[in-house]
């Protein structure tokens, strides 16, 4: 389930529909955010299975004039650490200037007939800050296939900061929409800060 819209009242009627722990991720929110205007936000509840547990998880979005904000809160069951279960909840602020990227990869089904203004079958946001990066390597080679010198390494670094999925089957076309929505008012708030 994914909500978004541009007002506080909104953000926090949005969490309170998720039904996760909305006084938790609403306190947290709102204490990052602040005094702020919100310009959007974007709410986004996931169910995951670990091998024979359920989890639920929550990730909230929101885009102020000078800043993004993103919240995640997962539960956990009772463990060595704690005799019951417990909720983590962490907020980051980010400067809009320090968003490096905003990718926004869409999934149709039959391209070849696609018209525009069709929602995707599937939405992945991946926002890049530089503070997550993800590198990738693998043994470098040349074009001989005889050849048994050391190449060294070749690979790549991807900011990898945060990345939420989306898809019309799982989650409902509006939340599709949605995340196209804040995705967009985000890619426009980091073009206009550079």
């Amino acid at each position: 389930m994914a909500k978004t819209g541009t007002t506080t009242q909104g953000l926090r009627a949005a969490i309170e529909r998720s039904g996760y722990y909305p006084a938790l991720v609403a306190e947290a929110v709102e204490a990052a955010v602040g005094g702020e205007q919100i310009a959007s936000y974007l709410v986004h509840q996931e169910t995951t299975f670990d091998a024979n547990e359920v989890r639920r998880h929550v990730t909230v979005l929101v885009l102020t004039a000078n800043r993004f904000i993103v919240s995640h809160t997962d539960e956990q069951a009772a463990d060595t650490s704690s005799p019951t279960p417990y909720a983590t909840t962490s907020t980051e602020s980010v400067k809009l200037s320090r968003i490096s990227s905003v990718v926004v990869s869409r999934v149709v089904a039959n391209p070849e007939s696609y018209t525009p203004g069709t929602l995707p079958r599937e939405v992945v946001l991946t926002i890049g800050w530089g503070a997550v990066s993800r590198l990738d390597l693998e043994p470098a080679a040349c074009g001989d296939p005889n050849c048994e010198a050391d190449h060294g390494y070749t690979g790549s670094s991807t900011a990898d900061d945060l990345s939420l999925r989306v898809s019309e089957a799982g989650d409902g076309p509006d939340t599709v929409r949605q995340t196209l929505a804040f995705a967009q008012a985000l890619s426009e708030a980091t073009a206009a800060t550079r």
